[in-house]
């Protein structure tokens, strides 16, 4: 399966780009016709260089792996029916140096809040297998180095 996002950056005409001043602000296309605002994160490159409304790539990344931890666990607990009603996630991502003195998303922790009705509520332990299976099977936490833990 190929995946293909595409992104675009252009110099403002007035921007003296080597003076390393320009704006880290682009867009991104995805091929469901939806496009967002980019930027560098304000934590790394300051505004006015960058923009605090767009998104960036560490937001994304934690957005990606809690996307797909919910996406799998929503399937998963379907399969093995239990209702859920609703399901938040307010993900928090830590960059710092790693193993090597590089700068990376070191642990992304996964605070999923989940709603479930029905007749049929999974225990503590079932939430817990329905996280780990969700984990092993997310294509992005599979994907990366990082540590990706669930809060309870």
């Amino acid at each position: 399966m190929l995946y293909k996002v595409k992104i675009l950056w252009n110099k403002k005409p007035a921007e003296i780009f080597t003076d390393i001043k320009y704006s880290r602000a682009h867009k991104w296309f995805f091929d469901g016709g939806i496009e967002l605002k980019a930027s560098s994160s304000p934590h790394v490159v300051p505004v006015p260089m960058s923009d605090e409304s767009a998104v960036d790539p560490e937001e994304a990344y934690i957005a990606s792996i809690s996307s797909c931890h919910m996406l799998w666990f929503l399937s998963i607990a379907a399969g093995k029916k239990f209702t859920i009603e609703s399901y938040e996630d307010e993900s928090e991502g830590i960059l710092a140096k790693d193993e090597k003195e590089k700068l990376a998303m070191t642990e992304i922790n996964l605070n999923p809040k989940i709603i479930f009705s029905g007749e049929k509520i999974p225990s503590q332990d079932e939430i817990n297998e329905l996280h780990h299976l969700a984990h092993e099977k997310c294509f992005i936490a599979n994907s990366v180095k990082t540590k990706v833990k669930i809060q309870k």
